[in-house]
């Protein structure tokens, strides 16, 4: 094996900081030897830290615009986005898209010499705002790229653990389960757009061949036995252990056994999902491998087992998820609250507070250039924000379980609480305060010239950028009862983020996961919840009726049901891509049809507007391409069906 060198940054502080674009405390960089990179805990630490970093935020990770919900609940009205090259089928695109974080370019991580080599060969090209002097943006890498970056990071540690003769066993320990954890995890961000990829579980050093394995299910389960390692070797609060004292209040982003038990059994459950299962060759929606739910639901009932405990906990009401979105508990705290799990990390106002006004039309919050819009679309509303008495709308209509609720003519009565805490919609008073005529939503449409000014342009005369009807808040703040608005502007109080991972996700696939092996009412061995009794407790929590017993009692209806109650409880959280996906339904005309709902200013009637509709063939738009240059490299590395 050749000798090598690792490039560092000796971390003195940490990456988590949500405050400013400074937010790494560093040495200058420097070259050295594996056995220096290991010497200690702290430089071993600051070697692993680098993994923290590579992570992608969704929902910053674009640096100038606002492109992260790719499924069929946002709509953005500028074609050339990355969401408008997914609706085209224009899948290259997205891959070269220097503002989407699933681009393929071997972006500079920060501090990296652009003539330096890339896995694979050749050098270091731009990406995402390379050129940019603010430290965040050059840092951070796209998905594909960094994902490869902390494989072979991950490797290093690995390879190197027996260097740290001066550390204890405890450091040695979280050091390794850190890395074991990565290097799952990482292929598992490449897995969920690219589907089956070579397990790396060496350094890669000269010439290498890995071919593409045959299924998702082998690779997944090469996973599993890293997330099995992590999980024995992490801590379950680093705040408890010795190694943790010296950041001790400050170590909630750090990796736990919590963490590791949530996503050992989310990466079982996506290998044992439909499209997964029929390996692109069939498809079936209810068709789960129920050997690898059992897996799963073995693995969430350890995360689930330690909020039992105590380390976590689901936010008990509506507004308590505010602490979990954008309300810190505490200046300076991480969002997340008691649901917190993981997140990436780093960021800075600037990001932030674009991301959290991403749902909202700019002229509410500002009349500056430069924040883009996502309108949520009315047919992801329609079909999964329900009603008051807890039945989806065509459940409702259908009179099959109850007396009727929904009225065409009044669409925005009697619905589900949650739709009125998460939207926007027409006629809400924005700011109760304001002495302005556009502190009221005014989201209707007559005609091209005819529209409320939130439907319209702002006050630059710029192009259209709210579509639907509809605004999405769950990252934006509401204090008193005033959203933030230019008359408000509370916004700088608060930081949003999106997490990869809450206990409230954990639940959903515990349930999800559950019922596609054992049916909504019987508990497993390892865990006293049933997947009704799981999905219950958001209904609870958003003051609904349990699930209708004649949904329970009907399989797949209540599939339906607990995929319907996962798309609302996480709602614009960047899942429902993957999720649309991985149930093998994209290409369903109700998944491909993306609407917006027009009415007059008296609301005298309402009418369904096409906007799009989603060019989706299964299998070829089911996962993103690689670029030919990955392909050709060496036999035995196949394109993905289609390109």
């Amino acid at each position: 094996m050749k000798s090598y060198k690792i490039k560092i940054l000796i971390i003195l502080g940490l990456v988590f900081s949500f405050s400013c674009e400074d937010y790494l405390d560093v040495a200058p960089e420097s070259l050295i030897e594996e056995e220096d990179v290991f010497s200690t805990f702290k430089n071993a630490q600051g070697f692993v830290e680098e993994m923290y970093s590579l992570v992608v935020s969704y929902e910053q990770q674009t640096h100038t615009f606002q492109d992260f919900l790719l499924g069929d609940d946002g709509f953005v009205d500028r074609p050339t986005k990355a969401s408008g090259d997914i609706d085209a089928g224009r899948f290259f695109s997205v891959i070269t898209d220097n503002f989407c974080y699933l681009n393929n370019h071997y972006q500079v991580p920060y501090g990296t010499n652009r003539g330096d080599a890339r896995p694979g060969g050749g050098t270091y090209q731009g990406g995402a705002n390379v050129t940019s002097t603010n430290a965040f943006n050059e840092q951070r890498p796209g998905l594909y790229s960094g994902s490869l970056f902390g494989i072979r990071k991950a490797n290093i540690v690995i390879a190197n653990i027996d260097l740290m003769v001066n550390a204890t066993q405890a450091e040695k320990d979280v050091i390794l389960g850190q890395a074991y954890f990565f290097r799952a995890f990482f292929h598992n961000e490449i897995m969920k757009f690219w589907g089956r990829y070579p397990y790396i579980d060496k350094v890669l050093i000269d010439d290498f061949k890995l071919p593409r394995p045959e299924t998702y299910r082998e690779v997944a389960l090469l996973a599993n036995e890293d997330y099995k390692r992590a999980i024995e070797l992490l801590p379950v609060d680093w705040d408890n252990e010795p190694y943790g004292q010296l950041t001790r209040g400050d170590n909630k982003g750090r990796l736990t056994k919590g963490t590791a038990y949530a996503f050992q059994g989310k990466n079982l459950l996506l290998a044992a999902s439909p499209l997964m299962k029929g390996n692109n060759v069939s498809i079936n929606t209810y068709d789960y491998d129920t050997e690898l739910c059992d897996m799963a639901v073995e693995a969430f009932s350890g995360a689930l087992k330690l909020a039992d405990q105590g380390r976590y906990r689901l936010a008990s009401t509506l507004d308590e998820l505010d602490d979990v979105f954008w309300r810190s508990p505490a200046p300076g705290a991480w969002p997340g609250s008691t649901e917190f799990m993981f997140a990436a990390t780093g960021g800075n106002r600037v990001q932030a507070t674009r991301f959290m006004t991403s749902g909202v039309n700019r002229a509410i919050h500002t009349t500056s250039n430069g924040f883009e819009v996502i309108s949520p679309t009315h047919n992801f509303i329609h079909n999964n924000f329900g009603m008051a008495n807890g039945l989806s709308i065509e459940d409702d209509i259908s009179g099959a379980y109850g007396p009727t609720l929904y009225d065409p003519t009044k669409p925005f009565e009697n619905r589900d609480p949650r739709f009125y805490k998460w939207h926007i919609i027409d006629g809400d008073v924005i700011d109760p305060g304001a002495d302005d005529p556009h502190k009221t939503a005014q989201l209707w449409f007559e005609s091209s010239t005819t529209k409320g000014v939130h439907r319209s342009t702002n006050a630059e005369n710029l192009k259209i950028v709210n579509n639907t009807g509809y605004m999405w808040t769950k990252f934006y703040p509401k204090v008193d009862g005033k959203y933030n608005t230019i008359w408000n502007p509370i916004i700088s109080q608060y930081i949003g983020v999106r997490l990869h991972m809450r206990l409230t996700d954990v639940y959903l696939m515990y349930a999800e996961a559950l019922h596609a092996s054992k049916g909504a009412t019987t508990a497993p061995a390892s865990y006293s919840l049933t997947a009704e009794g799981a999905i219950n407790l958001f209904r609870d929590r958003a003051g609904i009726p349990n699930v209708h017993p004649s949904i329970v009692s009907d399989n797949n209806k209540f599939m339906d049901e607990l995929r319907r109650e996962r798309a609302v409880e996480l709602s614009y959280e960047a899942h429902r891509w993957v999720d649309i996906r991985r149930w093998g339904v994209a290409h369903l005309d109700k998944y491909k049809r993306k609407l917006a709902l027009d009415f007059p200013q008296d609301r005298s009637n309402f009418t369904e507007t096409l906007l799009v509709e989603r060019i989706c063939e299964f299998p070829k738009h089911y996962w993103l391409p690689f670029p030919p240059g990955q392909t050709l490299i060496y036999a035995g590395f196949p394109q993905n069906p289609g390109w």
